[in-house]
């Protein structure tokens, strides 16, 4: 089927012969003061077309043939812009704005290139900062469309299983990635979230509603804080103010439909909404392994209403924004009634579990180009994420030798008892504003403060087993009761200064004040930065910061037993409540040179250490370093700031940008990452894999109305360090405990995967359709992900959990 799919696709181009062609427009505007460029030219290189910018700094280019494109942009005094692979579809318009910079030398003609393929729209980030851009989180196989996925194939990151999309960034733990949107702080962005993990099994950003939007990987600008790890600063585009455009997809992660246009074609306000729903049923009864026999269900949704503010001259001053993106999950992994051989990688095999989350962020953004100078931006916004829980025990039939019973495949089930309920709600209050000063052609000034309210509710209640073998339960006991609301104020500047040509400084400085408790204050923290233009194309770069992260806050409320009180049972108390911020400093080195106009070789090598990470206060290999990349919280003991970490490495980019119908990248790390818990003893991270590689490559076929895509990925990454099992603590608590002792002293296997994308387009007039194919280890290798607790007929417990195997992600989109 999918063979005459093909063949019939190829042969569609042969049926006409017009060349169908698209509109390129977009807006034109200084770089630091968001001011519009008046004359700027606006030149399609490959297609010999282009126009001017009017006086509200907007160009229209007609009849621009689809296929990808070359754009340069010039301005006298400004640095010019090249962007290649500018994509143009026969379904919708191209709409490409485009922030120039103003050139030291202001009566000549610059011709050094500014803003090409892969540099980040931040001016303050001198190393390990990229931006992406929603045809890259399209293209790369295996990434299924999603930020996170896509910035796994970049040097220093690796993904941490199959079936989450959490990142590991320098060795550092997935909790320690911030998600933002339009300046402001987000709860984590993904379905079946857990308290405190950035990551999970489905995005619910959609990549087709957003901007070209900047990745950091270390040494942070001053303006992002509360972070150790890495950033993504997601950005949001504007819908089509001309023009009534729609998208419909059906594939694999579900059905969706997206439209935009003109709310009024005078005042150029516009609309755009979003909306998708899960699929997971369907494919789960065609046999696809998803992990789980349970059936996932999970919806979101988007929507952005955009007015620009013009004065009576008719000139742009700014815009006001009125956005909103959230989406819910559920999943029921009900073991009574699963087989008991069946693959459960999301839950524990002892019982029933009944899971909900959701998410949510709407805000209001005002942006002002205030003069020719200076730039204002101001985000208000409110956010939410909730997790529920309920579990069932099961208590399995058991023959005389005491091993559980099966029948036809499946345990025998005598009952079925409660054994956890708890719901956990955040809600955030937040206000993000800035001022973007240019002192001069040189220097620029960027002053701003990011302030979170927070509003946390929590309660959880639980009873286990009294002993291992006992079929009583102890009494409902309460972790957490928690009503409690705090603020997380960020104040910050940063200053950048091309002190000559060749030379750039920056330079600024972050506070972060937690009012939660006095421990969480972070009055100073430095940041510097300074790169240094090479002959032929080579540019060398430093960068040293010191950074702070609050910890997750339902961490802050888990109640631990007294164990000094003379009552029995101990009363519980929120002993972590005083715990401090984790500190890390960055240092940052890197060389970048251009390979040919469409090549370049990217070397960093970078120094991280990490202190005041809260471990256990009894002497134990606890770290919050390791936590945030599963689907289960943490129930630490009383927590003290005394732990430390290092983390270290060389990276290597090679990539050839999309040119002459191919691109390549190949992204390879060498790290090490350590830490030391209450115990003193140096050990591996879990997620010190030593080594990462990934080998990217795709090929595009054009034809007169159509294209072929096909792309393909290697990933080899060292294997996740474990321990040998505690078995009778395990068997307590029913579910895995390592020893502490020799906690990380075993590494599985190498982690390997093969992926291959496919993807054809046609183009019809005001129509495109897409057919994709994303092939995730199509060769089905098996690579271990985790042990877990499964009682068996024979009395073992712990069992191998593997990745997933080959999954055929699809999907079919029209746009019109």
């Amino acid at each position: 089927m999918t063979q005459r799919l093909l063949t019939l696709c190829l042969l569609l181009p042969l049926c006409g012969q017009a060349q169908l062609t698209q509109t390129l427009r977009g807006r034109v505007v200084d770089k630091e003061s968001k001011y519009p460029l008046v004359g700027a030219t606006v030149q399609v290189v490959d297609a010999s077309l282009g126009n001017l910018t009017d006086t509200t700094g907007a160009y229209r280019i007609g009849n621009v043939p689809v296929g990808r494109r070359t754009v340069r942009v010039t301005l006298v005094g400004y640095k010019e812009v090249l962007l290649n692979n500018i994509i143009v579809d026969a379904g919708r318009e191209t709409i490409l704005d485009v922030d120039l910079e103003e050139g030291v030398q202001q009566l000549s003609t610059l011709t050094v290139r500014a803003q090409r393929t892969g540099e980040a729209r931040n001016d303050m980030a001198v190393v390990s900062a990229r931006q992406f851009s929603v045809e890259e989180a399209d293209r790369y196989a295996g990434s299924r469309g999603e930020p996170a996925r896509m910035a796994a194939n970049f040097a220093g990151v690796q993904g941490a299983d199959d079936s989450r999309n959490d990142i590991v960034i320098r060795g550092n733990s997935p909790q320690g990635v911030l998600w933002r949107l339009e300046g402001v702080s987000i709860p984590n962005p993904n379905h079946f979230a857990i308290a405190g993990t950035s990551g999970g099994p489905v995005s619910i950003i959609n990549n087709r509603y957003l901007a070209n939007s900047d990745f950091f990987t270390g040494a942070f600008p001053a303006e992002f804080g509360n972070t150790v790890a890495g950033v993504f600063d997601l950005k949001l585009r504007n819908g089509n103010n001309e023009r009534h455009e729609k998208t419909i997809q059906f594939g694999f992660l579900g059905t969706e439909a997206m439209v935009e246009g003109p709310l009024s074609r005078k005042t150029g306000a516009s609309y755009m909404v979003s909306y998708r729903y899960a699929n997971l049923g369907l494919f789960s009864k065609l046999g696809l392994d998803i992990g789980t026999q349970a059936i996932p269900a999970y919806q979101d949704g988007f929507f952005r209403l955009n007015f620009p503010l013009k004065d009576r001259a008719g000139v742009s001053v700014g815009s006001i924004s009125l956005w909103a993106l959230g989406g819910t999950s559920t999943v029921d992994i009900l073991i009574s009634q699963q087989k008991a051989d069946d693959r459960n990688i999301f839950g524990q095999n002892d019982r029933d579990q009944y899971f909900t989350s959701r998410m949510g962020v709407a805000g209001l953004t005002y942006i002002r180009p205030v003069s020719r100078q200076t730039f204002w931006k101001t985000t208000l916004a409110v956010s939410g994420n909730a997790q529920a829980a309920k579990d069932n025990y099961l208590f399995l039939r058991k023959d005389k030798n005491g091993n559980p019973l099966v029948q036809d495949s499946r345990f025998v089930i005598d009952s079925l008892r409660p054994t956890l309920d708890y719901q956990f709600t955040e809600i955030r209050y937040t206000l993000s504003t800035l001022v973007n000063h240019k002192l001069s052609a040189r220097s620029t000034l960027k002053l701003g403060i990011n302030a979170d309210l927070f509003q946390f509710t929590a309660y959880d209640s639980v009873r286990t087993l009294e002993t291992a073998t006992s079929t009583l339960f102890t009494p409902w006991r309460s972790r957490w009761a928690a009503n409690e609301t705090f603020a997380l104020v960020q104040p910050y500047v940063s200053y950048r200064n091309r002190l000559t040509d060749n030379l750039t400084l920056t330079a600024g400085l972050n506070a972060l004040i937690l009012t939660l408790n006095a421990n969480s204050v972070s009055p100073l923290e430095p940041r510097l930065g300074m790169s240094y233009d090479l002959p032929n194309r080579q540019k060398i770069s430093v960068a040293i910061g010191l950074h702070s992260q609050m910890q997750p806050t339902y961490t802050y409320f888990y109640k631990t037993p007294d164990f000094a009180s003379s009552q029995y049972p101990s009363p519980l108390v929120e002993e972590n409540r005083t715990v401090g911020l984790t500190k890390s400093w960055h240092y940052v080195a890197s060389y970048n040179r251009l390979l040919g106009r469409n090549m370049r070789l990217l070397v960093e090598t970078y120094y991280q250490q990490l202190f005041n990470v809260p471990v256990e206060r009894a002497r134990s290999s606890f770290s919050m370093v390791n936590t945030g990349a599963a689907f289960s919280r943490i129930f630490p003991g009383p927590l003290v700031n005394t732990g430390t970490g290092r983390n270290y490495g060389v990276e290597l980019t090679l990539e050839k940008f999309f040119s002459n119908t191919y691109y390549f990248l190949v992204t390879g790390s060498l790290f090490d990452a350590r830490y030391q818990g209450s115990d003193d003893v140096w050990r591996n991270t879990d997620f010190n894999g030593t080594y990462a590689l990934n080998l990217l490559v795709a090929k595009e076929i054009p034809f007169r109305r159509s294209s072929l895509n096909i792309g393909a990925k290697f990933t080899t990454t060292g294997g996740r360090w474990y321990g040998p099992v505690n078995e009778a603590a395990s068997r307590q608590n029913q579910e895995i405990v390592f020893a502490s002792a020799t906690r990380n002293s075993l590494q599985f296997a190498p982690y390997r995967r093969f992926d291959v994308k496919i993807d054809y387009k046609i183009n019809r007039k005001r129509l495109t359709h897409t057919i994709a194919f994303d092939l995730v280890n199509v060769l089905g290798i098996q690579n271990l992900l985790s042990l877990s607790y499964a009682p068996q007929p024979d009395g073992t417990f712990v069992k191998q959990e593997y990745q997933l195997g080959f999954l055929p992600i699809f999907y079919y989109r029209v746009n019109f």
